[in-house]
């Protein structure tokens, strides 16, 4: 590990080198096609003469080896190097570490396929006549503690987040499109017109327009077990002992105990509605991205949530384990602070004023920066550079033709000279139009080796092209701290490296609309709303047409720059060899009671 990180950070400092001495462009890197191969293999992914590796050579289904037993337990790492919050509930939680956690405990009414179109075969169906949907909950999905899960259930998970003392993220235009939510939202109404509960097990949603993204995620499946939450008050349920100490769901295990912020234990649900699991308990343990694979290969975990794929070269031997690989609905960003969150308005305030607000200043910061060099000299191939906001994740929307703005220091210094901003001091460091000190502040997460040196190269590429940008009281962040201030639109924070998991719904209305609370870049404008709306419209349900809207929304924002995407990411995740039934991706089919494994304990790196 010590000569790993060392030649990062040696490559980090080649890197800022390099561009010190030429402003010459980079070649685009490649990136892998994403349609991914679902077929089983055992075989090792080699890179290519460059030393690359394409996600292409991975399988997204575990190989069954050998026999496997009854019972058993397995090990699951969360992978992080900080605590996970604990808001373990589906609709009040907000970062993933806590999704990690509850993924085990509790499910989406609906599932979905790996087209991201929902699906009958969840533990509920639906139906649609016109603009209502009728859904329908089998009969025998039930709570842990025993109760029925019910149409009550579901609407009241409505009437949560759609009152106005939730704390949480959800409230946003999926729900602003339901019947009646607005005005109960506004308190005008005491019931929600457009939702009716017909009996028990069946409950009736009545949208104001049907748009393609209804069935691709834009419904809200998670119910909220009303006989738990309804003596609370809403202000108070995300910090609630339902929520934090004691949760609930019926998924495939139960909670039984809890570590506050570093593990979890469960045991099997026995009643779960698709079938007892085959394991008998699971345990989630957080692990430090830099003994990741000492805790791999000495079997302290059986496969963990992320792989940090820096270090994959080094270890895609390792003989206890097989690794799976697939595209991820995910990508690493910039995003500029162009404005405040108004909570009571429920939207984004965009500040012209902004110090970030000059369109010539963020272009050419995107313009300084090689991620293609980024990505194969500290990702190996594994990520690679990214073009829009939209990911090849969703490869019939992302617009592959479409370059986003490529590495070029000539560029970068014509666009802020343009703008004014210049070396009024002969210090190196360009000063704002008005001849003030520019100091720009930079807000970056910590993490595994990669993160130090990678937000260090970013910093000094920018210092290449005259801007002064210093780290955020001059360290990286944990990841709560992080979150924490950009969400609160902290005014130290100038500009941040943030990473967004993308919901299957390709729909970006829920983190760049004026609306979406994630909009943490605050910025908007009228043809963005325009272009959101007409990603969801009648019209789009003709694939071309919504194909062109989000390639012209995709061409705005590469414009506009509120934010710039750095790198697609894939995910490689290695599994232990007596682990059967695992998957990574969507639509395999294979579900969490299905695990097993082959013998009591892991199997040890030989």
């Amino acid at each position: 590990m010590t000569k790993t990180s060392l030649q990062k950070l040696l490559f980090a400092i080649m890197l800022v080198m390099l561009l010190a001495l030429a402003a010459c462009g980079g070649d685009d890197n490649e990136s892998g096609d994403t349609d991914s191969d679902n077929d089983s293999t055992t075989e090792e992914s080699e890179a290519n003469e460059d030393g690359l590796f394409s996600i292409d050579d991975f399988s997204n289904i575990k190989s069954n080896e050998g026999e496997a037993i009854e019972g058993g337990s397995f090990t699951y790492g969360l992978v992080s190097d900080t605590a996970f919050e604990g808001t373990l509930n589906w609709n009040f939680y907000s970062g993933n570490p806590d999704a990690e956690v509850i993924t085990w405990f509790d499910e989406a009414l609906l599932t979905w396929d790996e087209n991201y179109v929902y699906t009958n075969d969840g533990a509920a169906t639906y139906e649609a006549d016109g603009n209502t949907f009728t859904f329908t909950i089998r009969d025998n999905v039930n709570w842990h503690d025993g109760e029925p899960v019910t149409a009550e259930d579901w609407l009241f998970a409505h009437e949560v987040i759609g009152h106005p003392d939730y704390d949480g993220p959800r409230y946003g235009t999926d729900f602003t499109n339901i019947e009646g939510m607005e005005e109960y939202h506004a308190g005008e109404a005491d019931t929600i017109s457009g939702i009716e509960v017909v009996d028990e097990k069946t409950l009736k949603i009545t949208y104001k327009e049907v748009t393609p993204s209804l069935v691709t995620g834009s419904i809200w499946t998670y119910p909220l077990a009303k006989h738990i939450f309804e003596d609370i008050p809403v202000a108070d349920m995300s910090s609630s002992d339902a929520v934090r100490k004691n949760p609930i769901g019926f998924g495939p295990f139960k909670v039984e105990t809890i570590v506050p912020g570093e593990s979890v234990t469960y045991t099997k649900n026995e009643d779960y509605w698709r079938g007892e699991p085959k394991l008998d308990s699971v345990t989630l343990k957080v692990i430090n991205p830099t003994v990741v694979v000492n805790e791999l290969e000495t079997g302290g975990v059986d496969t963990v949530s992320s792989f940090p794929v820096d270090q994959y070269p080094d270890n895609s031997d390792l003989s206890n384990v097989e690794f799976l690989g697939n595209v991820d609905r995910a990508f690493t960003y910039m995003g500029f602070k162009l404005g405040k969150w108004d909570g009571d308005a429920g939207k984004v305030v965009p500040d012209p004023n902004a110090k970030m607000a000059n369109k010539n200043l963020r272009q050419a910061m995107w313009h300084a920066v090689d991620n293609s060099a980024v990505a194969d000299n500290f990702y190996h191939g594994l990520r690679w550079n990214a073009t829009t906001l939209i990911p090849p994740s969703h490869p019939e929307f992302h617009d592959e033709s479409n370059p986003g703005r490529e590495y070029d220091v000539d560029k970068a210094n014509e666009l802020l000279d343009e703008a004014g901003y210049v070396d009024t001091n002969d210090d190196g460091f360009r000063e704002d139009p008005d001849g003030e000190e520019l100091v720009i502040n930079f807000a970056s997460m910590s993490g595994g080796d990669t993160a130090e040196p990678i937000a260090q190269y970013y910093i000094q590429s920018w210092e290449n092209v005259g801007l002064k940008v210093e780290l955020v009281d001059g360290r990286l962040m944990e990841f709560n701290t992080f979150y924490d201030r950009v969400e609160a639109d902290d005014p130290e924070i100038d500009i941040y490296q943030g990473a967004w998991g993308v919901g299957i719904d390709i729909d970006p209305r829920g983190l760049w609309g004026e609306t979406a609370a994630y909009n943490y870049t605050r910025w908007t404008s009228e043809e963005n709303e325009s272009l959101l709306a007409d990603g969801v419209s009648e019209e789009a349900f003709e694939v071309e047409y919504r194909q062109e809207v989000y390639k012209e929304w995709q061409e705005l924002m590469v414009e506009e720059v509120p934010a710039f995407p750095t790198l697609y990411r894939s995910v490689v995740v290695p599994v232990n060899n007596r682990v059967h039934n695992y998957a990574i991706g969507d639509g395999t089919g294979i579900y969490l009671h299905e695990l097993a494994v082959t013998q009591e304990e892991p199997i040890v790196a030989e």
